[in-house]
């Protein structure tokens, strides 16, 4: 697609604009800013018919001041090593925002994965964690991949299954990967984990009143009419919860088009209408929208390009009517757009930030795989018949007895999933606070993605001074 060969000269381009309100040195700078490792290899795929093709990949670590290093695997057609690159960087500096102490790194295989059967996609997934196992590119203390585009529970429970064979008695062997099935090490939340977040970013940002008088919108996300880029399980997480916390989904959009209802959508009806006919369009009491770059430039408060990057250019950013842009893709949004977006008083949360949710759910669960007990088993009982003596004296003060269904609301002590969701819910509303804070303090900041590539290089500037590697 336009712009995604040169990926990683943007996300640069981000960076030093940062980087400018620094006094580092430049060779502190560009450590920071390079790939320390990129990792391409090719191997062979015997097809079904007999046939045998070459397959291409790549595994890149961009930092190592903090290990592991954290990021997903992406199956694609349309993958390459700077994008591959970008996307590590990316997480590089995501993790920092949002204090997971991960470096970055990211992987990619080329492959259109529904044109191979399911005993190939395992064949290839197992030969790929194979290969950057025995160069040092997988491990729960070196590197930790995730799933990311085209990949799910299904590829991560093959590659920590290949890691614990390659690693007889390896105690730590399931943490070598996150996004697994719950039953093989995975935790609850990760998968709605990354929409999770979109929605707390969203939230804050609605809550800030500077902020909402700034663009002329009410506090608070009630009522906001928000527009989704992309059902996949980014996209369709991040409009359910906007949903429920109060937005109006009026649009969604896919690669076949896109759909709108001023009166409001329901995302899972949606879904099950596009598992049932093959496409969102002609979705009942919707209007069709035949280009689905129309939608993104659609009359709304909130507009969530949760799909592919570089999707927010120069040359459609006048057109967009948003008052506020949340990042749910890695880099919807090209250098030359953002100009115009702060021009036109439009609140861009950036992916850096607000995507952040999906590793931070990793990092819960990486932390699961390396204590060997789920969160909540040793304190829900005792912090349940604390919240029940609570109530019961309560009741003695009051003399009102609570019924069945308001004790076990009020006293069923916290589950995995409740911690998780506590969890990533503090770290969203502390990042968020945390880059406003940056943008106030540090003059001439112009934007939050200013303030967030900035907080991140001060972070990760300040791990390789404290080790020494810089002066």
């Amino acid at each position: 697609m336009s712009g995604q060969a040169n990926f990683f000269d943007q996300v640069t381009q981000y960076f030093n604009e940062a980087a400018r309100f620094t006094d580092y040195s430049a060779g502190l700078l560009d450590q920071i800013r390079t790939c320390n490792s990129v990792y391409r290899f090719d191997f062979p795929l015997r097809r079904a018919e007999g046939k045998i093709e070459v397959i291409h990949a790549w595994r890149v670590q961009h930092s190592q001041h903090k290990l592991p290093v954290k990021g997903g695997i992406r199956y694609s057609p349309d993958v390459n090593e700077p994008e591959v690159m970008a996307l590590a960087a990316l997480m590089t500096y995501k993790c920092a925002v949002v204090d997971v102490p991960f470096g970055g790194a990211k992987g990619g295989i080329k492959i259109e994965p529904k044109d191979y059967s399911l005993d190939e996609l395992e064949r290839i997934t197992r030969r790929y964690a194979h290969e950057i196992a025995k160069k040092g590119f997988l491990g729960p203390g070196i590197d930790v991949p995730a799933p990311d585009y085209g990949t799910g529970e299904r590829e991560m429970s093959w590659i920590a299954d290949t890691y614990a064979a390659l690693n007889p008695g390896q105690l730590n062997a399931l943490g070598c990967v996150t996004g697994k099935p719950v039953t093989q090490g995975g935790v609850r939340g990760r998968k709605e984990a990354t929409g999770r977040g979109l929605f707390f970013a969203l939230r804050e940002a609605c809550n800030e009143p500077g902020e909402m008088q700034r663009i002329g919108l009410p506090k608070g996300l009630d009522g906001k009419r928000v527009v989704v880029q992309g059902l996949g399980n980014v996209g369709y997480h991040a409009a359910k919860f906007c949903r429920e916390g109060g937005g109006i989904l009026i649009a969604l959009a896919e690669r076949e088009g896109a759909i709108a209802n001023p009166k409001g959508l329901n995302e899972e009806e949606v879904f099950q209408h596009r598992k049932a006919t093959g496409s969102i369009l002609n979705f009942p009491g919707a209007t069709n929208i035949d280009n689905t770059a129309a939608a993104l430039e659609l009359e709304c408060d909130v507009l969530v390009p949760a799909a592919l990057e570089s999707v927010l250019t120069a040359e459609n950013a006048p057109r967009i009517k948003a008052k506020i842009i949340l990042e749910g893709a890695n880099g919807p949004t090209t250098p030359d757009a953002d100009p115009i977006f702060r021009d036109k008083g439009i609140l861009v949360i950036p992916d850096i930030y607000c995507n952040a949710g999906g590793v931070t759910v990793s990092y819960f669960e990486w932390l699961k795989n390396l204590s060997h007990v789920r969160f909540g088993r040793m304190q829900k009982r005792h912090e349940q018949a604390n919240e029940l003596s609570m109530l019961k004296a309560i009741e003695q003060a009051t003399g009102r007895s609570f019924t069945d269904v308001e004790r076990e609301a009020l006293a069923h002590g916290p589950d995995e999933q409740d911690l998780v969701n506590s969890g990533l819910e503090e770290t969203m509303i502390a990042a968020f606070h945390e880059l406003l804070k940056i943008r106030r303090d540090t003059k001439g900041v112009p934007d939050l993605r200013t303030a967030a590539f900035l907080g991140s290089i001060h972070k990760v500037a300040r791990s390789y001074m404290e080790l020494g590697i810089f002066p």
